[in-house]
């Protein structure tokens, strides 16, 4: 993530509890707000798990954006410096090295395992009429081992301020099987500027932080990939997703594509940087890496929006 933004100063690096104390890292700035979120008190989580059954699990919709994301007001664009913070992936117990993948510049199926293959998942939630929908997110790397990064507009309803209910991630899934499990929610952040401009996608991420799930958390479990803030811009980059399309396995498998970030030309006020592949609603969230081998790397945005063959993250800070 590139953007000086004061929710990673301040709510992840402190509330969320990540550690800048690697060989990268570098002293994070001083914040001058704080993140928007919600809790979940331990009866909700116990009952999210319980509401995700087979069957809703196979109903929920694929999320693209939120009506308001599509209308939204343009914030002035973030500061384009700010100190570089890198904190490395954690090995996952099942995170086998993964074999040499083929080039994606179209939605291609995952199959080279490694860290990313046990990191990588989909998100299930409900809406406050009742709807229920599915994202993707990636295990990042924090002190607490419970910290997921996602989109915003598969968090909260920018239109309105209210965060999602019955929010769990399942990582690993393949084909409705949950191999680690279903973690449930505990707390759920995201920009404030995300709500205060109706949806504009330069704020569009968010993290969630998850339950632990039979005593142990989350990257206990699955490992985490590494997070990098203020990064270099213009690498090659890959990015996960479940897309719902037919092509991409209807949401039932991990896809990746890869290719080198451009900065979005076509949104003024744009933040933003993305590459010549697109994947389909229900990828919404999943993670953009760079510095990425063996099935590992660090995030540096999640999958937003799209623009014709172009898939766009909100790489907080260019």
């Amino acid at each position: 993530m590139r953007r000086v933004a004061t929710l990673f100063s301040a709510l992840t690096l402190a509330t969320l509890g990540w550690t800048a104390g690697t060989a990268h890292a570098a002293p994070a700035p001083s914040p001058s707000a704080e993140g928007a979120g919600t809790s979940v008190s331990a009866e909700e989580q116990r009952a999210a798990a319980r509401f995700w059954t087979t069957d809703r699990l196979r109903a929920a919709q694929d999320v693209t954006a939120l009506p308001a994301a599509r209308t939204a007001k343009l914030a002035t664009a973030p500061p384009t410096t700010g100190e570089r913070v890198s904190v490395p992936p954690l090995p996952g117990p099942a995170a086998a090295t993964s074999a040499p993948s083929t080039r994606a510049t179209s939605p291609t199926a995952w199959t080279g395992g490694g860290l990313i293959s046990t990191t990588a998942g989909k998100v299930f939630f409900q809406n406050a009429s009742g709807g229920t929908f599915a994202c993707s997110a990636t295990v990042a790397n924090s002190d607490n081992r419970s910290v997921v990064l996602t989109a915003g507009h598969c968090v909260v309803d920018a239109a309105t301020g209210t965060g999602y209910r019955n929010w769990v991630f399942i990582p690993g899934y393949t084909g409705g099987n949950r191999p680690y499990g279903t973690f449930s929610a505990r707390s759920l952040f995201w920009e404030p500027q995300y709500v205060s401009t109706r949806g504009d996608a330069n704020w569009d991420y968010a993290f969630a932080v998850m339950n632990t799930l039979n005593g142990r958390t989350l990257a206990e479990t699955v490992g985490a990939q590494g997070i990098a803030f203020n990064s270099q811009t213009g690498r090659h980059v890959h990015s996960f997703g479940y897309g719902g399309s037919a092509a991409e396995g209807n949401g039932e498998r991990l896809n990746h594509c890869e290719g080198d970030e451009f900065p979005d030309a076509g949104r003024p006020g744009s933040t933003m940087w993305g590459v010549d592949c697109v994947q389909t609603g229900g990828s919404s969230g999943g993670g953009f890496l760079a510095d990425f081998s063996g099935g590992g790397g660090y995030l540096i945005g999640n999958i937003s929006v799209s623009a014709g063959a172009n898939e766009i993250p909100p790489d907080a800070g260019q």
